[in-house]
């Protein structure tokens, strides 16, 4: 069976689903075993962050894959893949919220004031809601072909405002390598967007 069959099968997306709940049931049952370090609740939120990241490399990478192998039907899951991202990434700001603020929403409004980091993190969730909010055909409808991929291209923003937000985060460890290898995939993944747009721009 060809790789386009199997993706284009009935029941890919929801073995789609369930490998993208696995990293969710693996932290839970980390945190249940007691198996998360000596600061469980950093590991849990910079886990939350990491996998956040992880699906914005894979919706992104779908349109290239897809493009360079001719797996048309990888077109399938985008959607249900960029929907994970707002998930990881919401349950990433919920862990914040809860763990390190305790859910008082002062103290999580003069945080974001004062460090930039998490601005910059907040912003980014902001544009993934608007992203996710407007997901579904409905939403295409409403706001009409075009504008709906031009508010969709915010995803390019968000891109550069997870890498900055993860960044900032590291520089208190001057831990950088993990933030080096995000910000070379998502260039090249962007920059891979970059050259077919001019490619296919007319020429004077």
């Amino acid at each position: 069976m060809t790789v386009q069959r199997v993706l284009s099968h009935a029941g890919a997306k929801g073995v789609a689903f369930a490998l993208a709940l696995l990293p969710l049931a693996s932290l839970f049952s980390a945190a249940w075993s007691d198996q998360l370090g000596a600061n469980p609740a950093e590991a849990l939120i910079r886990s939350l962050g990491d996998w956040s990241l992880r699906f914005l490399v894979l919706v992104l990478a779908i349109t290239p894959v897809r493009v360079v192998t001719g797996w048309s039907a990888l077109a399938r899951f985008r959607r249900m893949v960029g929907l994970f991202m707002f998930f990881y990434a919401s349950l990433h700001l919920l862990a914040y919220a809860w763990f390190d603020m305790g859910f008082d929403l002062p103290a999580v409004v003069d945080d974001v004031i004062k460090r930039p980091f998490i601005l910059v993190g907040m912003t980014a969730w902001l544009l993934l809601l608007v992203m996710a909010a407007t997901s579904f055909n409905r939403a295409i409808k409403a706001l009409g072909a075009r504008r709906w991929q031009l508010l969709h291209r915010s995803v390019y923003a968000v891109a550069g405002l997870a890498v900055l937000h993860f960044f900032w985060m590291r520089s208190g460890k001057n831990d950088f390598a993990d933030v080096f290898v995000y910000a070379g995939l998502l260039a090249a993944l962007l920059g891979w967007r970059l050259w077919r747009r001019l490619g296919r721009a007319p020429h004077p």
